[in-house]
């Protein structure tokens, strides 16, 4: 994992093909066949203006109860039933939704930390696989190299602390490999092994990529990925065969 440090905010209208490949330069990185690129979504969103500022947020009703029974920000509440198309769990403060992408996750990715100190809120990207489907083509186009792209972002889990990153969207690569029927070590023939690795890298990458050292992006070298097309949606799993709904 090679960390990749961002000099300035990302802005809207920003160029992420000219800003990353400008932080790599600086960092003597050179890029190489193989490399997989994750960047977190945050600096995707800003490039993408998904800023929404605060004092203009009207919250309703149910979301100012909501907020004032639990010491909330009525307004991110409200913002994350906007972002929302079904709630999923609302108890003890917390709201988990899913989101228009199929997401689930708490608050409908909805966030305020790293923005601007509390002025705007942050939406995740309106189609994160597109976007990372143009940064993989701009990059082609720039370097000649075909670098899959994963857009990422954290989320909670069911029955585990701590937050975890999930790939939401992506380019490249496929995000899933299936091991059924191959043999282990033993002679076993797999019947349920379908490997999430696209969640898997993204997790990896969360290592490097903190929220508080400016380290939105790294490059995963040495990983040998399944080269293909795919989209995030194939790592969400249908409502009908979720247990855990």
């Amino acid at each position: 994992m090679i960390p990749i440090v961002l000099r300035g905010e990302v802005r809207p209208g920003d160029s992420l093909a000219d800003k990353l490949l400008q932080a790599v330069r600086d960092q003597h990185i050179v890029l190489e066949s193989g490399d997989i690129l994750v960047i977190k979504h945050k600096i995707v969103s800003k490039a993408e203006n998904r800023f929404i500022e605060l004092a203009r947020v009207k919250p309703s009703s149910s979301s100012k109860r909501w907020a004032k029974r639990y010491r909330l920000d009525a307004r991110v509440i409200e913002l994350a039933m906007r972002e929302s198309r079904a709630v999923i769990r609302r108890k003890n403060g917390v709201l988990i939704t899913e989101t228009q992408h199929g997401f689930i996750c708490a608050n409908s990715g909805v966030d305020v930390s790293n923005v601007d100190g509390g002025k705007h809120a942050l939406l995740l990207p309106m189609n994160p696989d597109r976007s990372a489907r143009q940064l993989h083509r701009e990059l082609k186009e720039r370097t000649a190299l075909s670098i899959p792209i994963l857009i990422t972002d954290s989320f909670g889990r069911p029955w585990r602390e701590g937050l975890v990153d999930f790939c939401i969207g992506i380019a490249g690569m496929k995000p899933l490999r299936d091991d059924r029927g191959q043999r282990d070590a033993h002679g076993y023939i797999l019947h349920a092994s379908v490997e999430a690795v696209a969640d898997e890298l993204a997790s990896a990458a969360g290592l490097v990529c903190g929220k508080l050292n400016r380290t939105p992006a790294c490059i995963v070298r040495g990983y040998r990925d399944s080269r293909g097309q795919g989209r995030a949606r194939e790592l969400l799993r249908p409502a009908a065969s979720d247990l855990f709904r």
